[in-house]
């Protein structure tokens, strides 16, 4: 089955718009995807007709809301593969997702134990593990990576002991589009009796995620990355794992029985999701993932390596252009820098062009650090990018270097 590229288009009322009367080319996906007029759509139906609060309450519209709420649940757990509904526990992101497990495992850890990451962190998997290891008193670990920018995989085993306690990776590198092992990286950790936590803030959007096949024991995501609302996202965990875990916040919801004196926590998901949630979120995400997993995966694979493979080409084609970040396996992200001008001013000449990316260090200062740059200039594509759009953005780069001559 051919990809049909102009038929996903017509379903994202943004990409029609102009930018200072040029055509808008969307090119910053890895910071957050644009929505199909379906999730626009669900968000405002549950708004405008069933708007509630959702589980307790006695009346029709709580009723509704709450089967839209729970359906959601259930959409998502079967697009990951959960072992059952439970181990979906509603989050405000990726972040939080990292934070709920780390606030978890700090009260866990002590001295001596270890805790390992990798040079290709977004900062919400370094800056979170190592407040976690200062609380308690355990080490923070780094995996290095090469040139190329892939994980050096023997020195990431090299790294691991029986110390360990928690590995987190990213399944795709938001700065360079470097794709992970990750099953070959989990088997390794499981080995030393590690847990694993899977940043899949990137992963999640460019094909189908199967946790158990993974291997893992949490995996994070958020959905504004998967064509969802921003402000909602996903911790997946074992089920084992999440009904013990230490509660992070507390209030209402998240609890089955309180006293002045004591409280007993819910069952899962509930004890982990405390306050009102996220439900217009929610519901967003449930239909954006319905959406999603309806595509044809395959195509929509082989589309994104014809964008990506088109735009290598072109990149390593164009003079005084630098890839940053040459992995052998990598989706989604072409960030390079120019001879002829700062990442900055490449982001704002391309902008009057209607073209969009994204500029700077990429919430990954010490991945900059390491490859010796300040920062990148970052075009990341998605399902709805065109290859005509590839052309459009290296014509566009071919002005910005007369400009900036």
């Amino acid at each position: 089955m051919t990809f049909d590229v102009m038929a996903v288009r017509k379903q994202f009322p943004i990409l029609a718009r102009e930018v200072d009367g040029q055509p808008l080319v969307y090119l910053d996906n890895a910071a957050t995807t644009q929505k199909p007029q379906c999730v626009i759509d669900a968000i405002v139906d549950y708004y405008t007709t069933c708007n509630s609060n959702v589980h307790r309450g006695a009346h029709r519209l709580a009723d509704e809301a709450t089967q839209r709420y729970e359906g959601a649940r259930d959409i998502v757990a079967q697009f990951i593969n959960a072992n059952v509904r439970e181990e979906v526990i509603w989050t405000s992101g990726t972040t939080e997702a990292i934070n709920i497990v780390a606030n978890g495992i700090g009260q866990i850890l002590g001295a001596g134990d270890e805790v390992l990451v990798t040079e290709m962190e977004h900062h919400a998997n370094i800056v979170t593990w190592q407040q976690a290891c200062k609380r308690s008193g355990a080490s923070l670990k780094v995996a290095p990576i090469n040139d190329l920018g892939e994980l050096d995989v023997a020195a990431f085993e090299a790294l691991l002991t029986p110390n360990t306690k928690m590995v987190a990776f990213p399944h795709v590198s938001n700065s360079l589009g470097t794709i992970n092992p990750v099953k070959e990286l989990t088997a390794k950790a499981k080995a030393v009796g590690a847990w694993v936590l899977v940043d899949g803030a990137q992963g999640i959007a460019h094909g189908a995620v199967d946790v158990q096949d993974l291997g893992c024991d949490f995996y994070a995501f958020s959905g504004h990355k998967l064509f969802g609302p921003t402000g909602i996202g996903v911790l997946w965990g074992k089920a084992s794992l999440l009904a013990e875990w230490p509660v992070w916040q507390t209030g209402g919801e998240m609890i089955s029985e309180v006293t002045y004196q004591d409280a007993q926590w819910n069952v899962l998901p509930y004890r982990l999701e405390a306050g009102t949630p996220h439900i217009a979120g929610v519901v967003g995400l449930g239909e954006a993932v319905r959406w999603f997993s309806e595509l044809d995966m395959s195509g929509l694979k082989a589309h994104e390596k014809a964008l990506m493979d088109s735009a290598t080409a072109q990149a390593e084609a164009f003079e005084g252009l630098t890839i940053i970040g040459q992995a052998r396996e990598k989706t989604g992200v072409l960030s390079f820098l120019m001879a002829e001008g700062h990442p900055a001013d490449i982001g704002f000449l391309l902008d009057r062009q209607g073209i969009a990316i994204r500029t700077g260090h990429h919430c990954a200062e010490p991945l900059m650090n390491r490859l010796g740059v300040p920062g990148t200039a970052r075009a990341s594509f998605s399902i709805y990018n065109s290859l005509e759009e590839v052309d459009v953005l290296f014509e566009a780069l071919k002005k910005v270097r007369m400009m900036l001559a």
